[in-house]
């Protein structure tokens, strides 16, 4: 009933040219290139050499850090508090509101 029709593959109708084969050539380089020059290696851990000057100039950056995070953190908590605070006034006032509409009826 249903039968899948299977492409048949034509045979070609134009001339074939045959391939054309390219002979390949030396490469022959122009100018001799001098070996590189060994480097001495770097040492392999620098010395860290931490004068008054270098200690005191991080104690007062991490100092500043800890104030500045210090003062982002207290300020979104008292964000917070102050949000919950301002929700918490507005349920009362319209839990007395519905309180005295019901009272009046």
């Amino acid at each position: 009933m249903l039968r899948p029709k299977i492409p048949t593959n034509p045979t070609p109708t134009d001339h074939l040219t045959p391939p054309v084969f390219v002979e390949p050539t030396a490469v022959v380089p122009s100018v001799e290139v001098p070996p590189p020059t060994p480097v001495a290696p770097a040492p392999s851990r620098p010395t860290v050499q931490l004068t008054p000057g270098t200690a005191l100039a991080l104690v007062g950056g991490g100092t500043a850090v800890v104030l500045v995070v210090g003062a982002v953190l207290v300020s979104m908590l008292l964000a917070v508090a102050i949000t919950g605070a301002s929700v918490a006034v507005c349920a009362l006032v319209i839990r007395s509101l519905v309180h005295a509409d019901t009272k009046r009826r």
